[in-house]
């Protein structure tokens, strides 16, 4: 079963920067994985960010987030990471990594996961 620990997240003022991270452990090598994000903020509903498919490397990005965060290419299934920028008070949020095998990468844009981690705190002020 694989496991996965967000960590990197904290507070910053409206127009900075963070760098979130993914630790994932126990993941099949034989498998390729969409390795996602998703964020909660309170009293909505989970909302799907981004993700990379790691049978390609290919990218994927909810609308709301194009242009200002980045998934960065390299090991994704061990070590996934999120670079967000231009950040803004709708930004702030539980952010979740999450992950599932996978044969295609047309899954990444879905709410089809099955591991989950806890969560790491995003607070953006305006």
């Amino acid at each position: 079963q694989v496991q996965l620990a967000e960590s990197g997240g904290g507070s910053v003022q409206a127009g900075g920067s963070l760098r979130l991270s993914c630790a994932a452990s126990a993941y099949r090598y034989s498998n390729n994985y969409c390795m996602g994000w998703f964020r909660q903020a309170p009293g909505k509903q989970r909302e799907w960010v981004a993700a990379i498919y790691t049978g390609d490397n290919n990218t994927y990005y909810a609308d709301s987030v194009k242009g200002r965060f980045a998934i960065p290419l390299g090991n994704a299934a061990k070590m996934l990471s999120l670079h967000m920028n231009s950040l803004k008070p709708e930004d702030t949020a539980m952010y979740y990594c999450a992950a599932v095998p996978t044969h295609s990468g047309t899954q990444c844009r879905t709410p089809a996961y099955v591991y989950w981690g806890q969560g790491t705190q995003v607070t953006v002020s305006s």
